[in-house]
């Protein structure tokens, strides 16, 4: 007798309440073991995929993708123990549930990612979403709709055949309300990118807004409205918030740095893992902070106290297509050049693919930002809330420099320091931001704050 149960959005943590259907990874009718991903879904930390802590059928899916959520919505049903049309019956695995919430959160550790299974459907009359298990009805949630199941097969523009790979890129087509089924893609194969999305989109004639401005009146023709949301909405309200509630003071200086780059020349001419300028950036940091702790800290406005911190989480910059994020390297102070370095790139590779988890995108004590890989040379940065400070570092470029008494064309770089005036005065800020400059240019004062 199989036993239907009911799965919900769990909680993902981090004051995180709602989430988007990114892609589903299960259809109705397919057997799916415990702790199988069966949705990823996008918060505004990260994309990440959900496992189910049930084994058995899927009996029905709640939300098309696109569809936002909030926790405890229902994501689908799963009969446990339904009989399999040409084979056994599913087993009552996991009938308590596994206890397992995402993938690396709640859990010893992160189940191993399985291969979908189908059951096998030679007729339509044979699938056991019709012949064997009847879903369970989904409870109501106040003011959330209740939302339709969507059958087995059932396609729609986000999960129709067309050969797109990146959710991105049907993010982007639907929030542009384009269907991708009309575009022929440049990709291998026909595959649709993200370049081919654009450039329909730059040439489209402009649609008519059907959305009301906050008047009453209509957009105007040729406008677009581009929702505050996901990621780019987190940014926004905690970069608000950090103006709102930071008294916040920038000093900058420039910097010959053309001896710290002949030492990642020498470094890396060494035949050892390649150190990069990042990571060397990052060591100038935390040996700046043990001298500086006052700008390793945090406000606590309830109790009236400045929090300083004995460990540096160092938080750092990272574009990507999914907009600016703050990846955190765990333990900073600890890590040499070599680790830092890997785990940079380790953290920067995982945000460009999306694979970022919520952990990793919190937590952090001080933020650098290299914005001169955009190639300017020098900014204001807004501080990481609840942070107090952020390091930024302008592109090093070629510039006349007085060395030595004489005039010469040395590697220069801008370092700006934007600071909360409640942790530290001026002096303090002044003192950390030249102590950092110091390093930059003789890179043998590291040595002695090591």
């Amino acid at each position: 007798m199989a036993q239907v149960l009911e799965f919900k959005l769990p909680d993902l943590g981090e004051g995180l309440t709602e989430a988007e259907i990114v892609r589903w990874l299960v259809q109705v009718g397919d057997v799916v073991a415990v702790d199988q991903p069966v949705v990823e879904v996008e918060t505004a930390k990260a994309m990440v995929e959900v496992p189910c802590p049930y084994g058995g059928v899927v009996t029905a899916r709640f939300g098309e993708e696109g569809t936002e959520l909030p926790v405890g919505a229902p994501l689908i049903t799963v009969a446990v123990g339904a009989p399999v049309s040409g084979g056994p019956d599913v087993p009552a695995e996991g009938a308590e549930g596994s206890g397992n919430v995402l993938v690396g959160y709640g859990t010893s550790e992160a189940p191993a990612r399985r291969r979908r299974v189908r059951s096998a459907r030679p007729e339509p009359a044979a699938s056991v979403a019709a012949a064997s298990v009847t879903a369970a009805p989904a409870p109501a949630l106040p003011g959330v709709p209740a939302l339709p199941d969507v059958p087995a097969g059932a396609t729609d523009r986000s999960a129709g055949p067309v050969p797109v790979i990146s959710p991105l890129v049907r993010r982007l087509a639907r929030e542009n309300n384009l269907d991708l089924r009309e575009l022929t893609g440049s990709g291998p194969e026909g595959l649709i990118l993200r370049a081919d999305v654009e450039n329909v989109l730059r040439g489209a004639v402009p649609r008519e807004q059907a959305a009301q401005s906050p008047s009453g009146s209509s957009a105007p023709t040729g406008s677009r409205r581009v929702p505050l949301k996901g990621v780019r909405g987190a940014v926004a309200d905690k970069l608000s918030r950090s103006r709102r509630e930071i008294p916040d003071a920038t000093c900058w200086v420039d910097a010959d740095a053309t001896e710290l780059m002949r030492a990642r020349a020498a470094m890396n001419a060494s035949g050892g893992p390649k150190i990069s300028l990042l990571a060397l950036l990052a060591r100038i940091c935390t040996a700046a902070l043990a001298r500086f702790p006052e700008l390793n800290s945090t406000v606590d406005l309830a109790a009236r106290e400045v929090v300083q911190f004995d460990h540096v989480h160092l938080g750092f910059a990272a574009q990507t297509e999914r907009g600016l994020v703050v990846p955190v390297v765990r333990d900073a102070h600890a890590r040499d050049a070599e680790g830092l370095t890997a785990e940079i790139a380790r953290l920067t590779e995982a945000a460009r693919d999306g694979r970022l988890t919520p952990a990793d995108l919190t937590g952090g004590t001080f933020t650098l930002n290299n914005y001169g890989v955009f190639g300017v040379d020098g900014s204001t940065p807004i501080i990481n809330h609840p942070e107090a400070a952020m390091l930024g570092v302008g592109r090093i470029i070629p510039k006349p420099w007085v060395h030595e008494g004489e005039l010469a064309v040395r590697q220069v770089v801008q370092l700006s320091l934007t600071f909360d005036h409640r942790v530290c005065d001026g002096g303090t800020a002044g003192g950390f931001l030249r102590h950092v400059a110091d390093c930059v240019e003789q890179p043998a004062v590291l040595l002695r704050t090591l």
